[in-house]
């Protein structure tokens, strides 16, 4: 089921880019050095909807990859965008690559705080709430591994992202769909980057309510830290606001449910 979209809004994630059949899969460096699981913490800081763990990457590795990620050849998303689809201005790289896909999801803390099975502060879930909020069991992340830059003066405008069905890779090829979006910020303020937060908009009051508009909800940059948000039908309206100073760097991916 598709997002729910209003005015001129545009699903961002469903139609994904044919991959080349002679696109190198680049040498990604190793995920070192990483903090202890121990002292990492999951947050859910939007009860339902946008959950958070700071700090999955350290600065160094930021850094590391930031220096790797401009190696790549980027490819600069046109200004005009279709029709129906929202305004997005960056730089980005795409390649399905399943080994690093479960090497982020394995080789970090990810897989054990989403799962349940983290020695650090997680969300205390039961195994049926965990389902309710992932919204199914979680397998994986999206092979399709996404590699966004919005320099000065790029933004993506306000969208919602849909879903899309998979099939994850193995010894049995497993049907999947995704359900939340992942974005791994790489750079913030700390490391020259201003501007580009995301900003959510919750859903404003009913016609006949008298309740005020509600606040927007800002994630600032953190370099390191993985923000998790819903996507499909219940997804948010957001965006990525533009970047004043400094360059933004995301790695992009998506949890994977069994279907």
């Amino acid at each position: 089921m598709a997002p729910k979209t209003k005015g001129k809004t545009a699903l961002s994630s469903k139609a994904q880019v044919p991959q080349r059949t002679d696109q190198q899969t680049p040498n990604w460096p190793a995920f070192t050095p990483l903090i202890p699981e121990s002292d990492l913490s999951l947050q859910e800081v939007l009860p339902g909807q946008i959950v958070t763990l700071p700090n999955l990457f350290t600065a160094t590795l930021c850094k590391n990859y930031v220096s790797f990620l401009s190696t790549l050849a980027l490819t600069t998303t046109p200004g005009k965008p279709k029709k129906g689809d929202a305004v997005r201005v960056n730089d980005r790289y795409q390649i399905d690559d399943p080994a690093f896909a479960e090497r982020l999801w394995s080789g970090t803390a990810l897989k054990n705080f989403i799962t349940g099975a983290a020695s650090g502060q997680g969300l205390n879930l039961t195994e049926e709430q965990r389902k309710e909020l992932w919204g199914g069991e979680v397998i994986g992340l999206n092979p399709n591994i996404r590699v966004y830059r919005y320099s000065k003066g790029q933004f993506f405008d306000q969208h919602y992202d849909d879903f899309n069905n998979v099939t994850m890779p193995g010894t049995t090829p497993t049907p999947g769909r995704t359900t939340w979006t992942l974005l791994l910020y790489l750079t913030s303020p700390a490391t020259g980057c201003i501007g580009g937060e995301t900003v959510f908009y919750p859903d404003p009051p009913k016609k006949k309510s008298r309740d005020p508009q509600p606040e927007p909800f800002v994630v600032e940059l953190e370099a390191g830290l993985a923000l998790l948000h819903k996507h499909g039908a219940d997804c948010m309206l957001h965006e990525g606001r533009e970047v004043q100073q400094g360059e933004k760097w995301v790695i992009r991916s998506d949890l994977v449910v069994r279907r």
